[in-house]
């Protein structure tokens, strides 16, 4: 195989009680769950393991997004600890914390603050905006929204057929009706809050404020940015952190250099492949690989998704999956 991204989603792939069984049967996963808590526990008025083990829905974005981020990240723990590493990796707007932190960007401590402080931000715009996403091309999209040029723009470049949008609620509301009218598939996507729109400005001096302390380095790991369309070669400071929240989200260009420049396994790092169907859309040939599905976050599901990834040829220390047994010689003939 071709070299490997560990790809990271926004927003949207959390559900109750995601990946609290591998808390139980997976020790490398618990371990850096504890390493997120303890790093989030300044920021955060809520335990993670208690979150984890819910049922309740998640709702608030000051909660959903860093216990997102902590799963992602163990998650990606867990996949390196298994034998798989990334060549590369790649987020989607917060998903970008994660990717920061796996690469070596940020500390735990950095990236915790980062995803704490910026998500409590958001509660200053939340109420006056939202976002859709809309199953056409960002160029037939752009046309579309001239009516409301100055209330709504595009948030996200998520693939050839799928642009997201983000402005005024009211706005929205307009384009929805003139979407389903023109038979142009179209959702709303829950969140009262505009991001990657000119709405952001308004907290920009806070973010700024409440992220100066962070000390970010140059990443090991090579990192994609979806805010540049470029590798990124300095540590993503303070101003990069609000710039990713302020700016579209570059998904299907960043795909599409990624795999030109022979990255050809695409595994999605979260408990639900919520951009597994947006980078098949994207790159007709890739492979793409899910790591835990809605309801489906246990060992079973983990140890499916690396026999998954060692069927494409990505190599799998199963040793560290299976437990050790004893050898056998087998026949020399046929069974």
């Amino acid at each position: 195989p071709g070299r490997t991204v560990f790809v990271f989603p926004g927003q949207g792939s959390q559900w109750p009680g995601m990946a609290a069984a591998l808390l139980d049967t997976e020790p490398v996963f618990a371990e850096k769950i504890t390493q997120c808590e303890k790093a989030l526990a300044p920021h955060v008025d809520w335990s993670l393991t208690r979150l984890l083990r819910d049922t309740e829905p998640l709702e608030r974005v000051d909660v959903v997004q860093p216990a997102l981020w902590a799963v992602m990240v163990s998650l990606a723990a867990l996949w390196q600890h298994h034998g798989v590493h990334p060549d590369a990796v790649l987020g989607h707007s917060q998903g970008e914390i994660a990717a920061a932190v796996v690469a070596g960007a940020l500390t735990i401590e950095d990236g915790a603050a980062v995803v704490a402080l910026r998500s409590r931000a958001l509660d200053a715009i939340a109420g006056d905006g939202g976002m859709v996403s809309v199953r056409l091309s960002a160029e037939r999209t752009t046309e579309l929204l001239a009516p409301w040029a100055d209330r709504i723009s595009v948030a996200a470049y998520n693939s050839p057929t799928t642009t997201v949008v983000a402005g005024e609620s009211t706005a929205l509301r307009e384009l929805l009706a003139v979407c389903e009218r023109e038979g142009v598939r179209a959702r709303s996507i829950p969140v009262d809050y505009a991001s990657h729109s000119p709405h952001v400005e308004k907290i920009r001096t806070r973010l700024l404020d409440v992220l100066a302390d962070i000390s970010p380095q140059a990443p090991r790991i090579p990192m994609f940015s979806t805010v540049t369309g470029d590798w990124l070669t300095t540590p993503p400071d303070t101003a990069y952190w609000y710039t990713n929240l302020r700016q579209p989200v570059l998904l299907a260009p960043a795909l599409k250099t990624l795999h030109e420049t022979g990255h050809t396994h695409f595994v999605e790092t979260s408990p639900h492949p919520v951009l597994v169907p947006t980078i098949e859309e994207t790159l007709d040939t890739a492979v793409t690989l899910p790591t835990l599905r809605r309801d489906e976050g246990d060992r079973r599901r983990l140890l499916t998704s690396l026999a998954h990834a060692w069927t494409t040829g990505l190599t799998v220390d199963w040793t560290t999956a299976i437990p050790r047994g004893r050898r056998v010689e087998l026949p020399t003939y046929p069974f």
